[in-house]
């Protein structure tokens, strides 16, 4: 590995295997790591290994091995641990999910050969193929465990790896519509990758995928396959067609490779797409930022703002605190504010690219009865999904003569 410092890592975190890949400068791409000496086997098991004798932990296919051939205890279903909250017999210990996930991290990152890989890696981004809260939660304890401060890491989904892999290309292959033929063994999904240039930011979505099933017998797996091709692409223009997943060969796709390179479309084929938009991710976020005219219209995008009137250094002005255009695991606001006059709390709503605004009142039961401007409140809005938003209210007091009452409110907000 050429870097050893500011590194910018991608991990797609893959139900069965996962992948690793860094941004090499030099090349100035993001290149996969291979994780077995002489070879270019990018993939390894999503699983971990605990060897009780040494209190040693393995990932990958070492884990396998050591679980086979040395009687160590094998986690190998990481990726569905992750996705709940409750804890995980290893041995005669008890580990959360996210402590694994902590475990996993740790492992992957050693592999890239760097002493201290956490304090040198200017961001980690993580992809999965698909986001929920829980989720979040494991990987943002996990990450945070293992070092990592909020800002040095983010987390996105496989279909926004696929938007900033697509968009880091040579502008001439997504100048029109990009095709995206996602496998999973016999089973491939269609979508849609387009912009409406005429708004500004440039807005960029990807179509609901369309589905269909192959069968098993390669001449007729072709013929299927060339068929809805034709169904999906239609008469539309294409500059490129990506292709991701288990289940297409170029052995059994002869009559389609031919059809999808039809009109000078350029055709990408691989495993490691996830993992290389990922860290496309970091370089384009925390340097390059050259996509900041487009807005990427992703299923985990908040398309609504919350905000409060308030007074603000002796002026009356509205404050912004969550703001439409992020992805809802990145949007969290916490902030201190004093109560003038008022027992309750007042929240405006407005939707992206609108002007009206809906009014949420909060009331505060059981608040202290105190002289005005004599309590201090924390606030904290962190939204749960891209159309939740939680809020949760602290009574801090006023210092030592009105103490805090410990009261802590809680309201759901449904944008």
């Amino acid at each position: 590995m050429n870097e050893i410092r500011d590194i910018l890592i991608g991990i797609d975190f893959g139900k069965t295997e996962s992948q690793l890949c860094y941004y090499d400068r030099k090349a100035k791409e993001p290149v996969s790591l291979s994780m077995k000496v002489s070879f270019s086997q990018h993939e390894f098991p999503t699983c971990l290994c605990k060897n009780m004798e040494q209190d040693v932990w393995y990932f990958g296919r070492e884990a396998v091995y050591y679980a086979k051939e040395q009687g160590g205890i094998l986690v190998e279903n990481l990726y569905e641990i992750c996705k709940g909250s409750e804890s995980v017999q290893v041995g005669e210990q008890e580990k959360k999910p996210w402590e694994l996930m902590g475990i996993f991290l740790e492992k992957i990152l050693k592999s890239l050969g760097t002493v201290e890989p956490v304090k040198h890696t200017k961001c980690l981004t993580i992809t999965v193929e698909r986001l929920t809260g829980i989720m979040v939660e494991n990987l943002q304890n996990a990450c945070e465990s293992i070092g990592f401060s909020q800002g040095s890491y983010m987390l996105q989904d496989y279909s926004e790896s696929f938007y900033y892999y697509t968009l880091c290309q040579k502008p001439e292959y997504w100048s029109r519509n990009v095709g995206w033929y996602a496998f999973d063994q016999d089973t491939v999904n269609f979508r849609r990758l387009s912009m409406t240039s005429n708004t500004k930011p440039i807005l960029v979505s990807l179509e609901k995928p369309v589905s269909t099933q192959l069968p098993a017998d390669a001449y007729q797996r072709d013929m299927d396959f060339y068929k809805f091709i034709q169904e999906t692409l239609g008469s539309n223009m294409y500059s490129s067609i990506l292709i991701t997943g288990n289940g297409f060969h170029q052995e059994w796709a002869v009559k389609s490779v031919s059809l999808l390179c039809k009109n000078q479309r350029k055709v990408f084929y691989g495993n490691n797409l996830f993992s290389k938009g990922a860290c496309y991710t970091a370089k384009e976020k925390l340097e390059d930022r050259e996509l900041r005219r487009y807005l990427y219209l992703s299923d985990a995008l908040v398309k609504y703002n919350i905000g409060m009137d308030m007074m603000i250094m002796g002026s009356p002005a509205y404050y912004p605190i969550i703001q439409a255009g992020k992805n809802w695991y990145e949007c969290r606001t916490v902030f201190d504010l004093i109560l003038d006059d008022v027992n309750q709390l007042t929240f405006y709503i407005s939707q992206m690219q609108s002007t009206d605004k809906q009014k949420v009142s909060m009331p505060l039961p059981g608040l202290p009865p105190r002289p005005n401007r004599t309590t201090r409140l924390r606030i904290c809005l962190e939204c749960q999904s891209e159309t939740v938003c939680k809020i949760t209210v602290k009574d801090m007091g006023f210092g030592e003569m009105y103490p805090s009452s410990k009261k802590i409110w809680t309201e759901t907000i449904q944008a």
